[in-house]
């Protein structure tokens, strides 16, 4: 469908066809700037300790989005809550949360407004493994009173959430002896193998590094709490799950009998305004890098709308119910955004071109027929000019003139088909008033 020809002066048509022309620009900008903006190709990731779980998830997202020319910088932290901080302060746009330190676990009253966070998924179970070389915790934590515990790095979730369940058990710092070691990770389980620490509280997926050195050491103790229901119910982000009988080496049968944990989940969590196409994609790569079965999970479990410590964003919602958007199911990621951008782009292009295409020839014809009825206006008062009086020279030139400028304006202008009638009409009453002046000439004084 093409533009109608526009019969009006050059000037005017110029100016008309700029101005079209800058009001489609401006709904193009529009729709590129609010409607459909292309995703950023870099994308911050805070993750945690170098040698814990999260970096190493982390690494493997990074290698999925690269596929995808989008490159995923890794901030390591001292683990969730350090996330958190950076996540609401902007200067991460994705990154790994532990279950029971998000606001949905500590506020009951939060609501989606009261954070600029959202959910795309629970991605793995993180239990809590407390590894002792002799003492028996079976019964409560209460037997850890008086002893050195290694509680995670300061300020992260794995110290606020040891210092929790310690607490249920009026195990505290400095309470009857009792020491709170302020290490994580790697650092904590040497500390643990050369006995400098009597327990290790660490809260972790089964493939962190630190735990797979320590579950593999049959020197250790793996504690199974005879409390993890009860625990699970005290506190709602906990719940139980159990590591099988010789699941970590069946050759040493480790471990020697079924051991009863407490496990939260890791969320994956974005701020508010991360492109949708990205949110898209980072749960794309966590489905191929969390749905691998493990030690205490079945494969497929994760990643999981369920659980969450923020509200689930709207992609993750439309995700786990429909799975990836059209485009991207079928078409390289950048290739399925330009598609959906240029789609996105003529929506409000067809909105106004649609209807302009109805209104607009109706419009021409219209100024078309007025300009006709205009000449029709002009002849009839120059006719009765005619008949009331006797024009002198100059006036009959004058008329001449005119009569000339109508007919040539009626040969240039191209009419509608079914008002053709209309226009010879107009012609031939061009003729009867030239004749009419013709009469009052005298002779010798014809214009």
């Amino acid at each position: 469908m093409t533009l109608p020809e526009l019969h009006l002066p050059t000037g005017r048509r110029l100016a008309w066809w700029a101005l079209l022309i800058v009001v489609l620009a401006g709904l193009l900008w529009l729709a590129v700037r609010y409607v459909s903006p292309a995703p950023p190709r870099t994308l911050v990731m805070s993750t945690g300790a170098t040698d814990g779980a999260y970096h190493r998830f982390g690494l493997r997202y990074q290698e999925i989005l690269r596929a995808s020319g989008i490159r995923l910088e890794l901030l390591p932290s001292s683990g969730g809550m350090e996330n958190i901080e950076r996540l609401n302060a902007g200067t991460a746009s994705v990154g790994f949360v532990q279950g029971g330190t998000g606001i949905l676990a500590t506020d009951p009253e939060a609501t989606p407004d009261s954070t600029p966070l959202r959910a795309l998924a629970t991605v793995a179970f993180e239990p809590v493994w407390i590894f002792t070389h002799t003492l028996d915790v079976s019964r409560g934590l209460g037997a850890l009173a008086g002893k050195r515990i290694a509680v995670g790095v300061p300020g992260s979730g794995n110290e606020r959430v040891a210092q929790q369940l310690l607490s249920s058990f009026n195990v505290r710092a400095d309470k009857d002896g009792t020491q709170f070691v302020r290490e994580g990770g790697t650092a904590a389980a040497k500390l643990l193998l050369e006995h400098q620490v009597d327990a290790v509280i660490m809260i972790a997926a089964s493939q962190a590094p630190a735990v797979q050195q320590l579950l593999n050491d049959g020197r250790l103790r793996l504690a199974s709490l005879d409390q993890v229901e009860g625990l699970a119910q005290r506190h709602p982000y906990f719940q139980s799950i159990v590591l099988r009988r010789g699941a970590v080496d069946p050759a040493r049968n480790l471990p020697p009998a079924d051991v009863h944990l407490l496990a939260t989940t890791a969320n994956l969590v974005v701020r508010d305004e991360l492109h949708p196409a990205l949110a898209y994609l980072l749960l794309e790569a966590a489905k191929q890098v969390h749905s691998q079965p493990t030690l205490i999970r079945r494969p497929g479990e994760f990643p999981s709308p369920s659980d969450t410590d923020y509200p689930l964003s709207e992609q993750a919602e439309r995700f786990f119910k429909h799975g990836q958007p059209f485009l991207q199911n079928y078409l390289p990621f950048w290739v399925a955004i330009y598609v959906q951008r240029l789609l996105l782009w003529l929506v409000p292009l067809a909105a106004i071109l649609v209807p302009l295409m109805r209104v607009l020839p109706a419009l021409l014809n219209w100024r078309r027929q007025s300009r006709l009825y205009r000449r029709y206006g002009e002849l009839k008062y120059l006719e009765l000019d005619l008949a009331s009086r006797q024009m002198g020279a100059d006036e009959l030139v004058r008329a001449h003139q005119q009569l000339d400028r109508i007919e040539n304006e009626i040969v240039r202008t191209k009419f509608p088909l079914e008002i053709s009638d209309r226009v010879y009409t107009l012609r031939q009453h061009v003729d009867y008033v030239r004749a009419q002046l013709d009469r009052q000439v005298q002779p010798g004084r014809r214009p």
